[in-house]
């Protein structure tokens, strides 16, 4: 018997994965990292591609390199997979970031990788991109990679350099998490963006598991006041955990 297309089942199979890789790479995960993800060759996902973006389930990027979660899946999912910003927990942040000169972000983390639920608007993030995929170089992502004994099982084999300070030695990475671990909270000094600093403070859910983090970002050189307030992040973190999970 010649081998022909996949079946109905296989091709069901098939499109959920890729769909499942899109949503771990995040948004801008081109053809050949989401085939790679997959191990298959790229042509053998081109067409599953192109019928998800038509079927709104992926969505091109702007720059039509890559791909994301269309507003269809989006619609589907979004309330089971990312906790609803209360407006209390709007109230919460808000009062916080009109007390500091910093930006201020509340991230959700999954098994393998984070996701940002609530925006500062004055504070975009310019690298938002390689926050979500980079987990070695964010503050929230070596929290994430702290909070979970099997971390290293969550990175690539090799770890990509977004700067000259990025961490990609995963014996000086091991030790960073480590550290986080030691410390209660992440740090991150140039290793996402040069001249940025960033801390992520854990929030829990009610049986103490970490489940996401606020996060305050700024300028490099201002990272003592950055520093100076992990013990508000700490009582805001505290204050989100039981509106959040």
């Amino acid at each position: 018997m010649g081998m022909g297309r996949p079946g109905a089942g296989e091709s069901i199979a098939r499109a959920m994965q890729i769909i499942e890789a899109v949503g771990d790479l995040g948004p801008g995960a081109t053809s050949r990292e989401i085939a790679d993800r997959l191990d298959l060759p790229p042509a053998n996902i081109y067409r599953l591609l192109n019928t998800l973006a038509v079927e709104e389930y992926l969505v091109r990027t702007a720059d039509l390199r890559g791909f994301a979660l269309g507003n269809r899946l989006n619609t589907m999912v979004h309330s089971a997979v990312t906790p609803y910003m209360s407006s209390r927990a709007q109230e919460l942040c808000e009062k916080f970031r009109a007390s500091v000169r910093f930006g201020v972000y509340v991230m959700h983390f999954r098994p393998a990788t984070l996701r940002i639920v609530d925006m500062d608007p004055d504070h975009p993030l310019a690298a938002e991109h390689e926050m979500i995929r980079s987990l070695h170089a964010s503050a929230a992502g070596k929290l994430l990679l702290a909070a979970d004994s099997q971390w290293r099982e969550l990175l690539p084999p090799t770890l990509p350099a977004l700067t000259q300070s990025t961490v990609v030695e995963m014996r000086e990475l091991a030790a960073q998490v480590e550290e986080t671990r030691q410390r209660g909270y992440a740090v991150s000094v140039d290793e996402m963006l040069d001249g940025e600093a960033s801390i992520a403070v854990p929030i829990l859910d009610v049986e103490g598991v970490v489940r996401g983090a606020v996060t305050v970002k700024g300028f490099s050189a201002r990272l003592d006041a950055i520093t100076s307030l992990v013990p508000r992040c700490r009582e805001l973190a505290a204050e989100l955990g039981p509106l959040l999970y």
